[in-house]
């Protein structure tokens, strides 16, 4: 004979997963930052020393003007050599990507990938009420992605 359960139909519970999802929960926070008038020369130095490929430009007053990036740098390296002359102490400004795309705190890591693909971009500066608060990179989503992977979301 069969164990009879006196507690009656027992409710099927059903296990969401709350994973964090959003850019602001991957980007990072604490970055080296660039001005338009520094030297290219010391950016170079400063993405070697902190092993980096690239950073946000800032004003004076702490808004983003810019993107300077190892493939930006490539440009002065090549004008060098092709004009014969040292690497030259010109300013970021002249060197920068100025048109930058950015993206918003609180979107979805699923779609940050989309806009890296779309795009080809390295990296995105994050803003938050059109202020600079992180940087979000390729890596930054691969690695959220693999954090989330086998986990549903409705």
């Amino acid at each position: 004979m069969g164990i009879k359960s006196f507690q009656g139909v027992r409710k099927v519970v059903k296990k969401e997963f709350d994973a964090p999802i959003l850019v602001e929960d991957y980007m990072t926070k604490k970055l080296i930052t660039f001005s338009p008038d520094q030297s290219i020369l010391t950016v170079m130095e400063h993405l070697a020393k902190y092993h980096i490929s690239g950073g946000p430009v800032l004003d004076n007053n702490g808004f983003l003007v810019g993107i300077i990036s190892e493939a930006d740098c490539m440009k002065q390296i090549s004008e060098s050599r092709y004009f014969n002359q040292p690497i030259l102490d010109k300013s970021v400004e002249r060197f920068m990507t100025k048109d930058v795309e950015t993206i918003p705190y609180d979107m979805s890591i699923f779609d940050a990938a989309g806009i890296f693909d779309k795009h080809k971009r390295r990296r995105l500066p994050v803003m938050k009420n059109g202020i600079l608060v992180g940087q979000i990179s390729r890596k930054d989503i691969v690695i959220a992605a693999l954090k989330l992977s086998g986990h549903n979301w409705k």
